[in-house]
Order: C-alpha cells, then sequence, then structure tokens
C-alpha cells in the first residue's frame, strides 16, 4: 500500500519517454501509469526506488522494475517534494501530527489521508476521532 502511495507521488519527466518497451520480451508500457502497474518490485523487501540528480541539479527517482518475464527495467520521475526550508518545516509538522491523530482513534492511513486533504485545501472538519 505505501508503494502504491509513494509512486502516486511521482509524476513522469517526460511523456515522450512512453511508450516504453521491455527488450526481452516485447512487452509494452504504453504510460508511466502501465509501467508501473504492470511490473513488480525488484524484491519485496525493497522499493527499487533511488533517488538522484539530473543534469541540472533537480531530483529525480530512478524506478528499477521487473517486467512479468523477469527482466529489470528502468525510468526516471522526478520527485515533487517541496526542498525548500518551508517545505521541511511542513514535513516536520505532518510526522508530529500524525502520532497526535492516531491517539484521537485515526488509523495511520486515516490521519494521513487526512493531513493531505488538509495541505490541498480539502479540510473535512469534524472528521478526527470519529
Amino acid at each position: 500500500m505505501e508503494e502504491r502511495l509513494f509512486f502516486e507521488g511521482l509524476q513522469a519527466l517526460a511523456a515522450s519517454a512512453f511508450p516504453k518497451h521491455c527488450s526481452y520480451c516485447g512487452r509494452v508500457f504504453a504510460t508511466s501509469q502501465d509501467f508501473m502497474r504492470q511490473t513488480q518490485s525488484v524484491r519485496q523487501d525493497i522499493t527499487g526506488l533511488k533517488q538522484s540528480f539530473d543534469d541540472d541539479s533537480v531530483a529525480i527517482v530512478e524506478a528499477y522494475r521487473n517486467c512479468l518475464c523477469g527482466s529489470t527495467l528502468m525510468d526516471f520521475f522526478t520527485d515533487r517534494r517541496d526542498v525548500t526550508d518551508a517545505g521541511a518545516r511542513r514535513r516536520e509538522l505532518f510526522e508530529k501530527l500524525l502520532p497526535h491523530l492516531q491517539e484521537k482513534g485515526m488509523t495511520m492511513a486515516a490521519a494521513r489521508e487526512h493531513l493531505l486533504a488538509l495541505l490541498r485545501g480539502q479540510e473535512k472538519s469534524g472528521s478526527i476521532g470519529r
């Protein structure tokens, strides 16, 4: 579940990278979403993601995935994380609020979704502790 949420937080670097195909079996991935859905983690105990930087020093994520035939494929995604001081403060506050919401009776997943909705301006008043 967390892996799916993480991938949703990534954005394709360039649509021109698709369609992508597996050089071993020929399977075609029309979009980055197809690539992520129709491939598997390289190993169950790791995400297969590696942070790197492009030529302009912009943070990117390299996603290593296995095609269903077993061949390892790789694609690049941008990391939409705000790397400013304000972004770091928001992440720190987010991490402090998660356990507080859990103490109020929310599951970790519900607390996370609630906080993300607040950040997007989609506040649902009165939903804490219900």
